[in-house]
């Protein structure tokens, strides 16, 4: 997982591995891992995610498959769009 601007001040890194199958796993597992900063699952309510490049948009989280070794993209929003 990749985290960019507020997502990554909020986890104190820019990326970290996942091991799941969906992405709602993915993210729960962070949340998880991140437990001790409450900051942290707020900022990922407000965020979007690429998935391997592709955007995830309003899919439901449990129906977006992870594969092995792919890429997801942690995007709060910027200033300006």
């Amino acid at each position: 997982m990749r985290y960019w601007a507020a997502a990554k001040a909020a986890a104190g890194t820019a990326e970290e591995p996942y091991a799941a199958s969906t992405l709602a796993e993915a993210l729960e597992a962070a949340r998880a891992a991140h437990a001790a900063n409450p900051e942290f699952a707020r900022v990922l309510m407000r965020c979007s995610f690429l998935v391997d490049g592709t955007a995830v948009g309003a899919r439901d989280h449990a129906a977006v498959p992870l594969s092995q070794g792919g890429t997801v993209e942690v995007l709060p929003p910027f200033a300006g769009g």
